[in-house]
């Protein structure tokens, strides 16, 4: 038997396959909310994987937080930038306004000014709550910050949010 056919490392390739495993799905909704195109979603979770391949050391596997990290680096390094998709936008006025219909063109543009009224820093956090599904601490490792300094800036991007929408004093059970 040739020694070619052998897997060298087959710890490290279960743990990168555990690794795939347990994110792909998140890290490729996280980009979906950046980007529309399909192949490009595609494109950019393939270089992902990739880099956590060739950084992988199976003692200390890169976990969800370190995956996105990557991913926002890798979007912000993309050329042609693009709106938000319409997911994203319906993600988000459902999570702010507690309502499980689906908005229509209206809404999306609604969210779109509403969006637009935020710092950067409230924007990213309201996307990575109410799209990426991230708990509070989850956000404040992705961005390094502190708990506090997160769930405040959240607070205030919601109350702001529900003001330009029309939905003051609204209650959704997320704050």
């Amino acid at each position: 038997m040739s020694g070619r056919s052998e897997d060298p490392n087959p710890l490290r390739n279960e743990v990168f396959s555990r690794v795939f495993d347990e994110h792909w799905a998140a890290v490729r909704h996280h980009i979906e909310g950046v980007v529309g195109a399909e192949e490009e979603v595609t494109e950019i979770v393939s270089e992902v994987f990739l880099l956590a391949w060739s950084r992988l050391r199976p003692t200390r596997p890169p976990g969800r937080v370190w995956l996105l990290r990557a991913a926002d680096r890798r979007l912000r390094a993309r050329p042609g930038r693009t709106s938000l998709p319409h997911s994203a936008l319906d993600a988000v006025h459902v999570g702010v306004s507690g309502d499980e219909s689906t908005p229509g063109r209206t809404g999306r543009v609604e969210v779109i000014r509403a969006l637009a009224v935020l710092t950067p820093s409230q924007r990213r956090i309201i996307m990575l709550t109410y799209w990426d599904g991230l708990a509070v601490g989850e956000i404040a490792e992705l961005l390094r910050a502190s708990e506090s300094r997160v769930r405040k800036t959240l607070i205030r991007a919601q109350d702001r949010l529900r003001a330009e929408l029309g939905l003051e004093g609204l209650i959704t059970g997320d704050d």
